[in-house]
């Protein structure tokens, strides 16, 4: 690393350079920092030594104190940043609004009808010599009016404008996109608070304000901020994978290897640390300069790379292609080194591994829209120029004469704008912008609902989750804890005691030993209200034990001073393995006490002695546990207290301990007290899990507590109602249950288990990762599970990364656990995952609501022009009036349908699941059934509108004949039904009242009436560029009427039974493995589960002559049977990996391959693809 960091020196801004010159008053400069803080291990110990003396030199040349830190003067801390900079990395630029506008043109539709407006453009200019109509035939048309040659330019123009239109709405929001998705990066880092001392005092402070010479108390679950030394430490332990790449823990201790990166997690224990690099001096900061200054050569190499190897991927371009909300996940660029990129990558909003479930069926279902239009618009621009050649050239036996050219390719051009028209309105190209806007709004409003989104396909994803495995403590419990039962000295107290009533040798011991042996980050504070309880900071369990203290009328703010922290000997912290705390203390004639306190079963099998009733130890047999056990904990476990055991051992001066022996330390404890915790149920949190129930949705707790405990609080929630059939398990149940004998987990052992399986206490995070990834790989019941997970320690990342939502808390979680995190939950309140649930139904059903509205345009537009071509050699809607209505369709009906809030009724139906089509069979009935009233509507006005409305045909008018009253009318009823169809299409489910809280949505109301008042104007005065003619009142009325009778005719379709038309089909099912793009696939293959590695490049060969076949026995029994054939078609990407499992999920055949050679059978054609594509972190 260190080339690189001398290479970055050059990026770094030239005034701060200048400062690190004339850093006299302190005692070192930036880059003495810069180069101290590539040092590693024993190095860096030497380097300090040699050129400091000691940490406590080094802190006086930085002017700073290792116990009470800075004196917090803002001059002095402004100093500090002006010389040694601000703990703060600049993002990457955002893209222009130019940049914007260039993508957006990228658009192959746009390009297509550019071309041809710019041909239609040209010709028109074009003038052909002398009288020309006699010979170049009678499909020339009728003699032109005065004037009407000129004005041939319009079309081409007013095409150009209209593209010109679309182009600056998506620019624009895509410009919103981003800019909305900075504000939510920005937001989450200023929610990142960090614990330094400054003047004595220890103060949470934003990352941002750090500066170089500050105290830091590192703690568990904390992702380092900046750079630093370890003053002091007590069993720390970073994961330093995020910057070396390296798996295992490292041990950091201040006298072997004292130095902590930014960017790191600290995976156990705490300390203290000296900030020594901030921002960009800072090793992720040196990295992020180098990308930052990277980025353009990184774009140069992509565009020559990609030529060479299809790895590689323009982060850029790329983000554009996504469909879609991915967009919004903007993609940083890979850095060269590997790794280094990696942990803000991740920061960014890495997109998940699988598309969501909604994006997967949306790409589907335009991929499949999209391939029909072009076929329709093929077919139309083929029979325009075959009749017109027919009527040209065979009925009138014309000759094709040089000076006819011109006319004939401008009627080409015309043919061709038809059938581009034709393709523009039947391709969806609102999809992506009705998911986005409904995606934003929902995160927006989300927000208000205490859920702050970090990645925004997960809000759609909760709409689908079948399940929620959530923690019990501060999610489902109010995480304010207080004890309530105690047994101390052979006495049972249902209440805490009179401390009169405690032996005094007992009462010393129990106060030191909650005092010391605890975070002394967690203290009680004063309420901030006069009538509030006491504010709790800190770990909530040792806040509960601090409280005994105070009740017990003692201080242990005095017991901390007489032993501050720096002066505790040793410190086993709590983690997940141990399930316990234990800190050593020197005492003054030599010898060494122990403190331990944690899970009163764990704590009592290493208890061999007890504190009597006089507090002298007795001895503590086996049985004296079991009764213990039974008579004190059980109890106390089956009121839903959390029982905590707090013990202590004396050891001699000499011979010293071995420390680092932690079996032989940590046993012949001599027990103190029992206590029993009390950890309130949340009051709304039954209400809010019958909501879940009802919705479908099964909630799982999954605790570290005691069995009893846990039924006993899933009981008050109401997880477990009695009568009903359930399993509740221990840890290590659930281990025994779900391996066979070789330990090896096995799937359907767990299929056996989880669907029952409704608590699971004293498990460790392995357990709940194991759960987790044991529900979501089933095969058990009709459709695979979606599941949100909630948790808040660093050790349930695994678990949070592998769920398909995974929700962190914002208060209690920590910082690892955001990291991992989909969602924050910034009120830690379970009710707010109810919400969450309610607004990714919403957008779910926002977006069918816009699909069936979309569709029936596009069915209609599209039948339209098709037979209006092939009939009238014209299309009676013409091209820019179809933008038009393309505008209305696209733009504002996502904005009107795509903002419609939420009601309480979505939670009465249960989940769609991954594979229910996009359109249900209702959608496709009111589809069909408004199609056919549009064209019945539109085809008598075209063929009968004259006799009508006794008025000038405007069939077969000539090349450039002015608007017609006739089509002006076709157009103006046809986009009024869009507008009375845009009511109906607020309901989906079959809903009878199509108003129902209409007013509810002033965006609606607004674009309703905003769209009527424009379609005035184009009308009346939009003339030849609109191709139309002002109307008479009464033929308005009639438009108006026809346009109502939308209305009236969706309430006749509602009332036909749809399970009757036995004849609908659904449509855009869910995704497979294989809809995945290949690039999104090689992206990061290391995030990848093992499920989707698919094999080697070599056997890339195999795969596609099996897949050859499969997919002809596919489609063979497809037709047989009459099914859609979704899944037919597949596409393989080539990942790495050999001989992993590859299992078929997607097709009714489920065969695996376990090894390579199973390859080789013909047989096996039905194994197409790997299973579950899943982002995955690998724990």
């Amino acid at each position: 690393m260190g080339d690189m960091t001398n290479s970055a020196v050059d990026f770094y801004p030239k005034n701060q350079r200048g400062e690190s010159n004339h850093a006299g008053e302190f005692g070192c400069s930036l880059d003495e920092l810069r180069s101290l803080m590539e040092l590693r291990g024993s190095e860096a110990v030497q380097k300090i030594q040699d050129t400091y003396g000691d940490m406590n030199g080094f802190c006086r040349r930085l002017k700073t104190s290792p116990t009470e830190g800075l004196a917090g003067n803002p001059a002095d801390l402004e100093n500090r940043r002006l010389i040694f900079g601000r703990n703060f990395i600049p993002p990457k630029k955002p893209k222009t609004f130019l940049q914007l506008i260039w993508e957006a043109l990228q658009d192959v539709t746009l390009i297509i009808l550019e071309l041809a407006a710019i041909i239609s453009l040209g010709l028109s200019f074009y003038q052909p010599p002398g009288e020309r109509s006699e010979i170049c035939g009678s499909a020339a048309g009728g003699v032109e009016d005065e004037g009407e040659s000129e004005a041939g330019w319009i079309e081409g123009a007013a095409i150009l404008l209209s593209v010109i239109c679309v182009v600056f709405v998506t620019a624009f929001n895509d410009w919103s996109k981003e800019k909305q998705f900075r504000g939510l990066q920005s937001r989450i880092e200023q929610e990142q608070k960090f614990a330094v001392v400054r003047g004595g005092q220890v103060i949470q402070i934003p990352v941002s304000e750090l500066v170089t010479g500050d105290i830091a108390q590192v703690k568990y679950g904390d992702l380092l901020p900046a750079d630093g030394i370890l003053i002091q430490g007590n069993d720390l332990k970073i994961d330093e994978s995020s910057l070396t790449g390296e798996s295992d823990h490292v041990r950091k201790s201040a006298d072997k290897d004292p130095m902590l990166l930014s960017g790191t997690h600290v995976m156990e224990g705490s300390g203290k640390m000296l900030v020594a690099a901030v921002g960009v001096n800072s090793q992720t900061g040196i990295i992020f300069t180098l990308l930052g200054a990277g980025s353009e050569e990184e774009e140069k190499k992509d565009k020559k790379g990609k030529m060479q190897d299809g790895n590689m991927e323009n982060s850029q371009n790329k983000a554009k292609k996504q469909d879609g909300a991915a967009a919004m996940e903007m993609q940083p660029l890979k850095s060269a080194e590997g790794g280094d990129g990696e942990e803000k990558e991740k920061k960014k909003g890495s997109t998940k591994k699988e598309k969501s479930v909604l994006q997967g069926k949306l790409t589907k279902l335009a991929v499949q829209i999209g391939k029909a239009g072009l076929v329709m618009s093929a077919i139309t621009v083929i029979i325009l120029v075959l009749y017109f050649a027919i009527d040209t050239f065979v009925i009138q036996k014309l000759q094709w004469l040089p000076e006819c050219t011109p006319v004939y390719i401008q009627f080409f051009v015309k043919f061709f704008i038809i059938g581009v028209t034709v393709l523009v309105v039947a391709v969806p190209e609102g999809l992506p912008l009705a998911v986005t806007i409904s995606l934003a709004y929902s995160v927006k409003k989300m927000m208000k609902d205490n859920n702050l989104v970090r990645h925004l396909d997960a809000c759609e994803t909760m709409g689908n989750a079948t399940a929620i495995c959530s923690d019990k403590t501060g999610t489902l419990t109010t995480n304010r804890m207080t004890v309530v039962q105690t047994y101390v000295g052979d006495v049972h107290y249902k209440e805490v005691p009179d401390p009169d009533a405690l032996p005094s040798k007992t009462l010393d011991v129990l106060v030191n030993a909650i005092s010391l042996n605890s975070a002394y980050t967690s203290k009680i504070l004063p309420p901030e209200k006069e009538v509030g309880l006491p504010r709790q900071v800190g770990n909530k369990t040792e806040c509960g034990l601090l409280g005994l203290v105070l009740d017990l009328k003692r201080d242990y703010q005095t017991v901390r001073e007489q032993t501050p922290e720096e002066k505790l000997y040793k410190v086993y912290t709590f983690n997940s393995e141990r399930k316990s705390m234990s800190t050593v203390i020197k005492m003054q004639d030599g010898s060494f006490r122990m403190y331990s306190k944690g899970a009163s079963e764990i704590v009592l099998k290493k208890c061999s002695n007890v504190l009597n009733a006089a507090g002298e130890a007795r001895v503590f047999r086996p049985r004296d546990r079991d009764e213990m056990a039974k008579k004190v904990i059980e109890p106390m476990a089956c009121n839903g207290l959390r029982t905590i055991c707090i013990a202590f051992r004396d050891f001699p001066g000499s011979p010293e301990p071995e420390w680092d022996n932690e079996n032989v330390i940590l046993m012949d404890l001599t027990c103190i007290a029992v206590v029993g915790i009390e950890d309130p149920v949340r009051p709304e949190v039954p209400d809010a899990i019958r909501k879940c129930q009802r919705a479908g949705i099964t909630v799982r707790m999954v605790t570290g507590d005691n069995i009893n405990t846990a039924r006993a609080i899933a009981i008050k929630c109401g997880i477990i109602n009695p009568g009903e059939d359930f399993i509740c398990l221990e840890g290590k149940d659930f281990n025994r249950r779900i391996r066979n004998e070789k330990g090896e987990i096995e799937q359907e052992r767990i299929d056996k288990i989880w669907p029952k399986l409704r608590v699971l206490a004293r498990s460790s995070p392995t357990d709940k990762h194991t759960l987790v990834k044991g529900i979501i790989d089933s095969l058990h019941g009709e459709r695979r599970q979606v599941v949100a997970v909630t948790g808040d320690g660093t050790n349930d990342g695994p678990a949070l990364k592998k769920a398909d939502v995974g929700f962190a808390m914002g208060i209690a979680g920590t910082d690892v656990a955001k990291e991992a995190s989909d969602i924050i939950l910034t009120d830690d309140n379970f009710s707010s995952i109810v919400k969450a649930v309610m607004w990714g139904r919403n957008v779910y059903d926002s977006i069918s609501k816009f699909l069936q509205f979309q569709l029936t345009v596009n069915v209609v537009a599209v039948i339209v022009a098709f037979t209006g071509a092939c009939i009238t050699q014209d299309s009676p809607l013409k091209a820019v009036q179809m933008l038009w209505v393309n505008l209305i369709m696209d733009t504002f009906a996502s904005l009107a349908l795509a903002t419609e809030p939420p009601s309480e009724a979505l939670l009465m139906r249960k989940p769609y699941g991954r594979n229910k089509p996009l359109i249900s069979r209702t959608m496709m009935k009111n589809i069909l059934g408004h199609g056919i009233y549009q064209l019945t509507v539109i085809f008598t006005l075209l063929f009968a509108g004259e006799t009508i409305f006794n008025i000038d045909s405007g069939r077969n008018a000539p090349l450039h004949a002015p608007p017609s009253e006739h089509y002006t009318i076709i157009f103006n009823t046809f986009v009024l039904m869009q507008l009375f169809n845009e009511i109906n299409a607020r309901k989906i489910h079959g809903e009878k009242n199509v108003f129902d809280g209409i007013f509810r949505n002033p965006i609606f109301c607004s674009i309703v009436f905003g769209t009527f008042a424009i379609q005035i104007l184009i009308i009346q005065f939009g003339g030849k560029p609109f191709s139309c003619i002002p109307l008479q009142i009464d033929q308005w009325l009639w438009c108006i009427v026809l346009g109502v009778g939308e209305l009236l005719w969706g309430q006749v379709i509602s009332s036909i039974p749809t399970n009757r038309l036995k004849f609908l089909k659904e449509a855009g099912h869910g995704t497979q493995k294989d809809d995945i793009p290949e690039e999104e696939l090689n992206e990061d293959t290391e995030e990848i589960d093992h499920a989707e590695r698919e094999l080697r490049r070599g056997q890339i060969l195999w795969f596609r002559g099996l897949n050859r076949i499969q997919t002809q026995i596919e489609v063979v029994n497809t037709f047989k049977s009459g099914t859609s054939f979704q899944g037919a078609l597949r596409r393989q990407s080539s990942v790495t990996s050999q001989n992993q499992d590859v299992t078929n999920i997607s097709s009714p055949t489920h065969v695996s391959l376990s090894t390579p050679n199973a390859l080789s059978s013909p047989t096996s054609a039905s194994a197409a693809t790997a299973g579950h594509s899943r982002r995955e972190g690998i724990p």
